[in-house]
């Protein structure tokens, strides 16, 4: 078991990593084959770096309820 807390990324860093553009990741996000992203504040959201990576692992068969 990994005690490490589980870090929080920035849209441009889920971007380089996923290859992704961003509305492609929104509507992933919409459609729930991509992880949704967490409120960090107000005005700013990131996803959490182990739903990325498990998205990752195989992005074509990826859904949410599966992620959680």
């Amino acid at each position: 078991m990994n005690d490490a807390p589980d870090r929080i990324l920035r849209l441009k860093a889920v971007l380089e990593r996923t290859g992704l553009s961003r509305s492609t990741l929104y509507r992933k996000m919409q459609n729930g084959t991509f992880p949704k992203n967490v409120q960090i504040s107000i005005r700013c959201a990131g996803w959490r770096e182990s739903a990325v990576s498990e998205w990752l692992k195989n992005p074509t068969f990826y859904s949410i309820t599966a992620g959680e």
